[in-house]
């Protein structure tokens, strides 16, 4: 069981709050000379709303509740209600100027609730002598929602405003970048994304020691430095691309991360290959081995990384190359047994599964989508598995397979071998593990593990659009 308040800090750093009010704990309206109760002002209605979450999680943590994600999907919508109705008992007041517009445009904010977020903070923004922190604050939400709608004059001057004013915050600047970055490459503006992407990731640089945990820091360096990556990748300029990599490897060696580590080696690996350095791939490769092992001194990290490195092999020397035939076939169902070289002309998607195995069955509703959407555009998908000694013998596993295929509408062709062949031809040895073969017969796309169907759909597209 994993306790929520694991999750708090992924809750804090997700709901868009920048700055506190200053008056940390004031839930509560205040006691007027006569004993009466004032109305609670907007900067208490603001740390209500703010602090829902954390203190609910804090609760939860203390009395040993256990990690639902529904139940920190409740949280969330809770919160975002409590700060909705707090911006209406704002907004209710016809006595509002300087600050209130701040918390009003933050309550917005936590909300949800975009326009109300940019006309308050705005009136803030333009108010006498506005608090710095809380200027700075609202500057930066405004230019996330003005890059948002795509509002990019705007944007870039409020942005601008941001870096000409004292203090700047690391994490602050990043969204900002970031977001401009995202939506300019949304209408295919790399030339204006690159450089904002270039600032996202430098700022998080910056910032990595002061991330609100340090799996945050990490995640916020694989997110943005990958970003720089594929901006430059899909604007061909590939020595900008590559440098960005090896840049990304040298941060993870630097903050002592495998995860950003492996994530550099592995794309660059892939990015080689894709871009018709095969030789120069597998050399990288073999370096990198040897410059892992003197990157992490800790032997566990230096283990770990090694591990992960030459469990890739086989999908590395095979990226590129012709698909080798399954050699083991002993069931296809209920189409017509098939050779892969039959199969050239279009896409082919390897999904390597077990009945045991529960990760693979989260892909089911993708396979089947992708199976019905892109059949017709030239996609085949075929569920790859094998006896494995249980239910009674092969008859029984087959019978098994039959109604497991059945019982889960799955629309595509069950392959099915005696032993282990087709998975270790292959290089599985993690499911479930996806391997993608375009018309050419050529394997492009070789990964292993589960949650990758955006990438994977990604893939599919690319592929089929090539003829």
């Amino acid at each position: 069981m994993r306790s929520l308040i694991i999750f708090t800090w992924l809750f804090c750093a997700a709901s868009g709050v920048f700055a506190q009010s200053g008056r940390p704990g004031a839930q509560t309206a205040d006691a007027t000379a006569d004993g009466k109760l004032s109305a609670p002002s907007a900067a208490q209605l603001f740390d209500e709303a703010n602090t829902y979450a954390r203190k609910k999680f804090t609760e939860f943590e203390t009395k040993k509740l256990p990690y639902s994600e529904k139940l920190r999907l409740q949280i969330i919508q809770e919160q975002k209600q409590l700060a909705a109705k707090n911006a209406a008992m704002l907004v209710a007041r016809k006595t509002l100027a300087g600050e209130d517009f701040y918390f009003l445009g933050m309550l917005h904010w936590i909300a949800g609730n975009d326009d109300g977020t940019d006309e308050a903070l705005k009136k803030f923004i333009a108010a006498e002598n506005p608090n710095v922190e809380k200027l700075q604050a609202a500057r930066s939400v405004v230019v996330i929602l003005a890059a948002r709608k795509k509002n990019f004059d705007e944007a870039e001057k409020i942005l601008n405003d941001y870096l000409n004013t004292n203090p700047t915050k690391a994490r602050e600047r990043a969204r900002m970048e970031s977001e401009l970055a995202a939506n300019y490459r949304a209408v295919k503006n790399l030339e204006k994304a690159a450089p904002h992407a270039e600032e996202a990731y430098r700022a998080v640089k910056a910032g990595f020691q002061n991330a609100p945990s340090r799996a945050v820091g990490i995640s916020d360096l694989i997110e943005n430095g990958m970003t720089v990556f594929e901006i430059y990748r899909d604007d061909r300029q590939t020595e900008k691309a590559d440098r960005t990599l090896e840049d990304l490897r040298k941060t993870g060696a630097f903050v002592e991360s495998t995860s950003i580590y492996f994530v550099a080696v592995n794309e660059r690996i892939k990015y080689l290959t894709e871009t018709g350095r095969k030789a120069a791939a597998l050399q990288f490769y073999q370096d990198a081995l040897v410059q892992a092992a003197g990157d992490f001194k800790a032997k566990g990290w230096r283990d770990e990384i090694l591990q992960r490195l030459k469990g890739r092999e086989k999908h590395y020397e095979m990226l590129g190359l012709p698909a080798p035939e399954l050699p083991d076939v002993d069931r296809w169902f209920p189409g017509e047994r098939k050779k892969l070289a039959d199969l050239r002309g279009k896409v082919v998607l390897l999904d390597f599964w077990a009945t045991w195995c529960g990760p693979c069955f989260a892909a089911f509703p993708s396979l089947t989508e992708w199976s019905q959407k892109f059949e017709k555009d030239g996609l085949v998908v075929l569920g790859v598995t094998r006896y494995y000694g249980e239910n009674g013998g092969e008859a029984k596993e087959i019978e098994l397979l039959q109604n497991f295929k059945k019982e889960n509408n799955l629309p595509y062709d069950f392959v099915v071998g005696r032993e282990q062949l087709n998975q270790t031809t292959y290089g599985v040895m993690t499911l479930p593990t996806t391997v993608i073969i375009d018309r050419k017969g050529i394997i492009r796309y070789a990964e292993p593990g589960a949650g990758r169907e955006p990438e994977i759909q990604k893939t599919i597209e690319k592929l089929l659009a090539e003829k």
